[in-house]
């Protein structure tokens, strides 16, 4: 299935620390030749946690959902489809209360009682996708030479995002942080794996987030990604740095899913029997609540 990812304004905006967002989020699905039999993974219900507030939440899909959590902590759905589908129609919609503050300085991300979750080492480990090659390890380490603090990060980040431009349609959802990086550009997923990758190349635990940036001007909404980065894994202290608009994430950026790479933390993921001539059409509508 295709991706669902792009990139929103870069422009900052002012905003203030607590913000609730009503979002509503529609992926449909075509074929010209009807799907027979089908599997769907999906992550598209945000949890709560020290950034952000779920006041509401419902996934509806054409089958029955059962809901579990990975190793990540994500909250996932799944549904099997077994007769002839000519279209599917997957719905997330919900209220999201944001809290801006949190993420400037860091945040900890422990798991819930009673919750087993992945070690922050975890994510020291590249992946195909994330794989750091000599070239992008020696672009990276003068960011790095001299630690991991806030400022190296952000400096990081600038100097990826000017190294790998944003420009739509020069990637998909296959093409790996070292791809990205030799051709020079590509989207918001290209570039928080290209971040996860270098990060990790120094032995600092990276993470890939998907989720959604809220943009007041913009005409259409779209997924976008960023990445988290360990400070400290002893403590669970991680700080969230958006790559394509250059900034520690803040009240516009609301959190779907965490993973090692796009693959692990995709919106929805699919295995279809027949279903050929697929067409993907996404709406996503974000508003900013009083």
């Amino acid at each position: 299935m295709p991706s669902e990812c792009a990139a929103c304004g870069d422009t900052p905006a002012a905003h203030p620390s607590i913000v609730k967002y009503k979002i509503h989020h529609k992926t449909v699905y075509r074929y010209a030749e009807p799907v027979r039999r089908s599997v769907h993974e999906l992550r598209l219900e945000p949890r709560s946690g020290p950034l952000q507030a779920v006041q509401a939440w419902h996934v509806s899909a054409p089958g029955n959902l059962s809901e579990a959590r990975d190793g990540f902590g994500n909250i996932i759905h799944n549904f099997t489809l077994t007769g002839p589908a000519s279209r599917i129609e997957i719905i997330a919609t919900g209220e999201v209360e944001v809290n801006a503050e949190e993420g400037q300085t860091g945040f900890y991300d422990l798991p819930d009682a009673g919750e087993a979750r992945v070690s922050p080492l975890y994510f020291v480990a590249p992946t195909p996708m994330t794989a750091a090659p000599p070239e992008m390890r020696a672009f990276a380490a003068p960011f790095l030479a001299a630690g991991h603090e806030l400022p190296a990060l952000l400096a990081l980040a600038d100097g990826i995002a000017g190294r790998v431009r944003y420009k739509a349609d020069t990637t998909d959802v296959g093409t790996s942080a070292a791809e990205a990086f030799h051709l020079g550009s590509g989207v918001c997923q290209d570039q928080a794996q290209v971040m996860v990758g270098a990060c990790r190349a120094f032995g600092i635990p990276a993470r890939y987030v998907s989720g959604y940036f809220y943009d007041p001007a913009a005409t259409e909404m779209a997924s976008h990604a960023w990445a988290d980065i360990c400070l400290d894994p002893d403590s669970g202290l991680w700080c969230s740095i958006d790559v394509t608009h250059r900034c520690v994430t803040d009240g516009r950026h609301i959190r779907l899913a965490v993973g090692r790479d796009y693959a692990s933390a995709a919106p929805i993921r699919g295995v279809l029997e027949g279903g050929t001539g697929e067409t993907m059409e996404v709406t996503i509508d974000i508003s900013a609540m009083a």
